[in-house]
């Protein structure tokens, strides 16, 4: 298949889209679902893990106004027709995780989705898919449980119905790797003390929230291409949030490091560029009162960036953006 497979038709629906140690690995039922249970079925192998609490997102104003107005609205409606899967409705948690190297074409992904969904209709509208892409899904049965999956020139993608209310969609091995830790054949990402640790420290009450091990050899690359990545050497985490109370959007990037110096000298630089920005206000007031939002520090160990975005300062950015294209249109 294409771009347009059917893992990228899972996750799209899914993002319109701690762990205890004793805890075993289960399946909750759609709705019922809590973010630990999720990320139990993690593979320890992670390097990263992010959550959307999908449901709580549809319910807020913000996002449903966004979703009825976007462009591509009716191929939403048209998925919902053909699935019978309401993506404000039926769509609950989905718990995801980054594995293997840094290099983007050496990672591997595989996302949990709790929903409710009929196995019949979701089967049929992606053979339906397949097929016009000239494609057929290869299925395979992996420890009693169906995988059903396809090649590409680029890659591959699977994904699994492991009960009525979760389905794995990712690359082949990692979704196999969950179907070992969901049947105690492997140890999920509790054992893995680095991210456990992050995990414990991020703000798993937000409506999107992921952190990120970044190894060091991808660090010293990254700066010997670029010399205005030098102070990000010692980079070692990521971790950031968005989560919407009291109509504001609330954003968080949280870079982990453990050099204090450099740490003061990347918040400096990102000030820089902050104030570089405000300079647009003159012309456009919006960008201004953007800047104002944005709040830059740093510590022994993190440079934070924060901001709380009034809903009404999205919808002006929004308006904006949409009436400069239209005069781009109409030039």
């Amino acid at each position: 298949m294409k771009k347009i497979t059917v893992i990228s038709i899972v996750f799209i629906f899914a993002l319109f889209c701690f762990i205890s140690c004793e805890k075993k690995p289960a399946a909750p039922e759609a709705g019922t679902a809590k973010v630990e249970d999720l990320l139990s079925l993690i593979p320890v192998n992670a390097q990263g893990v992010f959550c959307v609490d999908i449901h709580r997102a549809m319910s807020t104003e913000v996002v449903n106004k966004a979703i009825k107005e976007d462009k591509t609205y009716e191929k939403i409606e048209e998925f919902i027709e053909k699935t019978g899967i309401d993506p404000q409705k039926d769509i609950y948690l989905v718990v995801g995780a980054i594995t293997a190297g840094a290099e983007p074409k050496k990672q591997k992904g595989v996302g949990i989705i709790n929903l409710k969904y009929n196995k019949d209709t979701i089967l049929a509208f992606a053979k339906e898919k397949a097929e016009e892409e000239e494609q057929e899904l290869i299925e395979e049965e992996y420890n009693g449980i169906m995988i059903y999956a396809w090649k590409e020139e680029d890659g591959e993608g699977s994904l699994s119905f492991i009960d009525d209310s979760n389905i794995v969609v990712g690359n082949e091995s990692e979704v196999k790797s969950v179907i070992d830790v969901l049947q105690k054949r492997a140890e999920n990402v509790s054992k893995n003390e680095d991210l456990s640790a992050l995990i414990a420290k991020t703000n798993k009450s937000a409506i999107f929230w992921g952190t990120f091990l970044i190894p060091s050899e991808a660090m010293e690359e990254a700066a010997s291409e670029n010399p205005f990545l030098s102070n990000l050497q010692a980079v070692n985490a990521v971790s950031i949030y968005f989560d919407y109370e009291n109509r504001n959007i609330l954003a968080e990037i949280k870079v982990m490091s453990s050099d204090e110096s450099k740490n003061k000298q990347v918040a400096d630089a990102i000030t820089g560029l902050k104030a570089f920005g405000a300079m647009a206000a003159a012309q456009k007031p919006e960008i201004g009162e953007l800047m104002e939002k944005i709040e830059i520090s740093s510590g022994t160990d993190h440079v934070k960036i924060f901001a709380s975005i009034p809903e009404e300062l999205i919808i002006k950015l929004k308006d904006m953006k949409k009436e400069g294209e239209e005069e781009k249109e109409n030039f």
